[in-house]
C-alpha cells in the first residue's frame, strides 16, 4: 500500500487517478488537433508530434499556450525517445491527393511509423490506438462492411500505397500484441468530415463546400451513384476516445463511422442548397482507378462493446463545417 496525504491507498487508485501523458502522432492533423483538444479538456499532458506534411500549425495555435501542451516537429518513420502512458498513432496523409504525391514515403509513414510506435509502446508499456481506415476493405464485395470482412484492395494500384500500407501497420499491431502482449487497440475510420480539413486535400466534403463557395463547378468523378458514408469529426473523436479507454479487453479492430449512407450527388446537391449564395453547378469527370462504389459501416460491435454510435446528422455537421471554411483562406 502507498500512503497519500495520510491516507493508505492502492497503487492502482493513485495510477486511475493520475494524469495521463499522452502522444498523438499526427496530432496537427484534420483529426489529430481535434483530438488534442479532447484528451487537453479532460485534464491530460498532451505531446501533439508531427511533421507538417499535411498537418497545420495553425490548427494547433491556441493550444501551444497551454502548459499542458507540447509539441515536437518529428517524422515517425524515425525513431522517437519519449515517456508516456498512451499512444494515439494518426501519422499518415489520408487523402488521395495527399497519400499519392509520395507514395514510397506514405508507405513508409504507415509501416516505420508503426514499427517506431510500437517499439516505444513496447518499451514505456504504454497503451496505444492505431488510427486504420476503412481502405483496408478496398472496393468491397460484402455491403456494408464488418470488420470480418478481409477486404477487396489491388495491391499494385495507385491507391495501394495507403491501403496497403495501413493493412501492414494492422498486421504488425496484432502481431505485437500476439507475441509481446501489447495492450493496442485499432480503429477502422470511415469517411469523416469537419472543421480543419484541408481545404484542398481532395476529399469530397471539403471539395464539394469550397468549389461551392468559391462558385466553380463541383465536380463529381464517375456518375455519382457511388455511396459514401460520412461521419462528423466529434463523432469519430467520441468514439477513439472510449476505444482507448475500454477496460474489457476489447483490441478491436471496430468500426468507427456513421452508417447513414448518401450518394456522391445526393452530397452534392445538399452541399449547394445549404450556400444559397453558391452559383456552381455538378459537372461529372472519370471515376479514378480502384475508387470504391460503396463504402458503409457495419457499426454493430462498436455498439456492443464501446456503447457507441454516432449521434451529429449529416445536415448538423455539414453546417458546422461550412462555417469553418467561410472563415479560411481558399
Amino acid at each position: 500500500m502507498t500512503y497519500v496525504f495520510g491516507k493508505c491507498v492502492s497503487p492502482k487508485i493513485i495510477k486511475n487517478n493520475m494524469t495521463k501523458k499522452i502522444l498523438v502522432t499526427g496530432g496537427a492533423g484534420f483529426i489529430g488537433s481535434h483530438l488534442c483538444r479532447k484528451l487537453l479538456a479532460e485534464g491530460n499532458e498532451v505531446l501533439c508530434v508531427d511533421n507538417f506534411f499535411t498537418g497545420n500549425k495553425n490548427n494547433i495555435l491556441d493550444l501551444l499556450e497551454n502548459k499542458k501542451f507540447e509539441f515536437m516537429r518529428h517524422d515517425v518513420t524515425f525513431p522517437l525517445y519519449v515517456e508516456v502512458d498512451q499512444i494515439y498513432n494518426l501519422a499518415c496523409p489520408a487523402s488521395p491527393i495527399h497519400y499519392q504525391f509520395d507514395p514510397v514515403q506514405t508507405t513508409k509513414t504507415s509501416v516505420h511509423g508503426a514499427i517506431n510506435m510500437l517499439g516505444l509502446a513496447k518499451r514505456t508499456k504504454a497503451r496505444i490506438l492505431q488510427a486504420s481506415t476503412s481502405e483496408v476493405y478496398g472496393d468491397p464485395e460484402v455491403h456494408p462492411q464488418v470488420e470480418s470482412y478481409w477486404g477487396r484492395v489491388n495491391p499494385i494500384g495507385i491507391r495501394s500505397c495507403y491501403d496497403e500500407g495501413k493493412r501492414c501497420a494492422e498486421t504488425l499491431f496484432f502481431d505485437y500484441y500476439r507475441q509481446h502482449n501489447l495492450p493496442i487497440r485499432v480503429i477502422r475510420i470511415f469517411n469523416t468530415y469537419g472543421p480543419n480539413m484541408h481545404p484542398h486535400d481532395g476529399r469530397v466534403v471539403s471539395n464539394f463546400i469550397v468549389q461551392a463557395l468559391q462558385n466553380q463547378d463541383i465536380t463529381i468523378y464517375g456518375n455519382g451513384s457511388q455511396t459514401r458514408s460520412f461521419q462528423y469529426v466529434d463523432d469519430l473523436i467520441s468514439g477513439m476516445t472510449k476505444m482507448m479507454e475500454n477496460e474489457n479487453g476489447f483490441v478491436g479492430p471496430v468500426n468507427i463511422g456513421n452508417p447513414i449512407e448518401f450518394t456522391i450527388k445526393e452530397l452534392a446537391e445538399k452541399v449547394i442548397a445549404m450556400i444559397p449564395e453558391s452559383k456552381s453547378k455538378i459537372i461529372f469527370k472519370d471515376l479514378p482507378q480502384d475508387d470504391p462504389k460503396q463504402r458503409k459501416p457495419d457499426i454493430s460491435l462498436a455498439k456492443k462493446e464501446l456503447d457507441w454510435e454516432p449521434t451529429i446528422q449529416l445536415e448538423e455537421g455539414l453546417q458546422k463545417t461550412i462555417e469553418y471554411f467561410r472563415t479560411v483562406s481558399l
